[in-house]
């Protein structure tokens, strides 16, 4: 880390130990309540801090409450942001233990808590700058109280007290979100986690989908995959798998960046988003393969070779569905290479994950191969674009299905 402050250093080292220095236990966790009168172990001096409502500062830090936003995975994620001043840190080491309790408005005997540990490496008494630090909770519709503290192996206290309101707005309501009103629970820590079953449909035809996701970070630049475009892609990968209409998956998890098939999977029953995962963490993105280096228009001739390959495939699925972010190369697939592709007997669909379209308005390459197979495409930039996609997906692969059935029949 040549070249980097001393405070620099501190701060990537305090953000190392949020993730790895707490093992076996996890930055974060939820604590239970046990014993014959079901309450939370917690000290009866974190216990009187919660409780009365005066913020302290015996341990300098300033508090930014996270306000409730809905994520494509349909939960409402909030949580807080905390920053310290490294001088305040200093010493050969220190502990941080954060514990915060949300209790709902419309159930106030029933309040979660969480606890979270940090452990601080050696910090100079001169070390200039902050520490940043974050939490994060996952909530149903309603009105929520937060009372917070962090205290360091001193038992000096820092505390903090906010109220907090998820809600859709009125455009956003028809919308179902994943958990009940006036619910609390940790932040997903795993994105890539199994997919319950899910009870497929019985009084309609099921559907068979082949999904092409480009797995990369919405700034092309970007050396690594940034956790909200995971959870982005991984969203729409589970909106499809939790379709009840669909009985079958193909999927092809890809890289336009490394021109790189990252993860298939072939005609299963569900999609296995843990060997997805898995898989995924073969991607380098900070690194620059000098054969890919020479290749003039190496993206393009990926792409061309991908769409030709599955979409000339012998499986025949009832949509094809391509997925990620805008795809801006130099050279475009030819139209040449889409027209030796052939007809295409089924609908294929494109859904952009573009969280800022307007600086970016115009049509990508993967875009352009979708209009040239009279495909549909989609920008996803909200919850809700994601929720109208895939319900009109899923209806034009439907319609199609049943229209070829009913022609197919009436031929015979």
């Amino acid at each position: 880390m040549a070249g980097v402050s001393a405070a620099a250093k501190i701060a990537v080292a305090l953000a190392l130990g949020w993730a790895v220095a707490t093992v076996p236990l996890p930055a974060q966790i939820m604590l239970t309540p046990s014993g014959p009168a079901g309450n939370v172990r917690i000290f009866n001096t974190d216990l009187a801090v919660l409780s009365l409502q005066e913020p302290r500062k015996d341990l300098p830090c300033v508090v930014i409450p996270v306000k409730p936003a809905l994520g494509f995975d349909l939960r409402f994620h909030a949580g807080y942001e905390v920053s310290i001043p490294l001088k305040e840190l200093a010493g050969s080491e220190n502990l941080l233990t954060m514990i915060f309790r949300v209790t709902p408005e419309e159930r106030p005997d029933e309040p979660v808590y969480f606890m979270q540990r940090v452990r601080v490496p050696p910090i100079e008494p001169d070390a200039k700058g902050e520490a940043y630090l974050q939490g994060a909770f996952d909530l149903g519709e309603g009105r929520y109280h937060v009372d917070w503290l962090m205290r360091d192996r001193t038992e000096r206290v820092c505390s903090f007290y906010w109220d907090v309101e998820a809600r859709l707005s009125p455009r956003d309501r028809d919308l179902v979100v994943a958990l009940p009103p006036s619910s609390v629970q940790p932040a997903d820590a795993e994105p890539f986690r199994e997919e319950p079953p899910v009870p497929r449909s019985q009084d309609q035809p099921p559907l068979n989908v082949k999904v092409l996701v480009n797995f990369a970070p919405q700034n092309a630049r970007a050396a690594t995959l940034q956790p909200l475009d995971i959870a982005a892609l991984v969203a729409i990968l589970r909106g499809i798998a939790r379709e009840p209409r669909i009985s079958k998956f193909s999927i092809v998890a890809f890289n336009l960046q490394e021109q790189r098939i990252l993860y298939r999977q072939e005609g299963a029953d569900r999609i296995d988003f843990p060997a997805l995962g898995e898989a995924l963490r073969s991607l380098n993105l900070g690194t620059i393969d000098l054969k890919r280096l020479a290749q003039k228009h190496g993206e393009t001739q990926f792409l061309t070779e991908l769409i030709q390959r599955e979409i000339a495939s012998e499986d025949r699925p009832d949509a094809l569905i391509f997925a990620g972010p805008k795809v801006m190369l130099e050279e475009n697939v030819p139209v040449e290479a889409l027209r030796e592709v052939g007809d295409v007997e089924y609908p294929v669909f494109y859904m952009n994950y573009n969280l800022n379209p307007q600086a970016n308005p115009w049509r990508d390459a993967i875009g352009r191969a979708v209009r040239f197979f009279r495909g549909y495409e989609y920008t996803i930039t909200r919850p809700r674009d994601l929720w109208v996609a895939l319900n009109d997906v899923i209806a034009r692969a439907l319609h199609f299905k049943n229209s070829r059935k009913a022609t197919g029949s009436g031929s015979q």
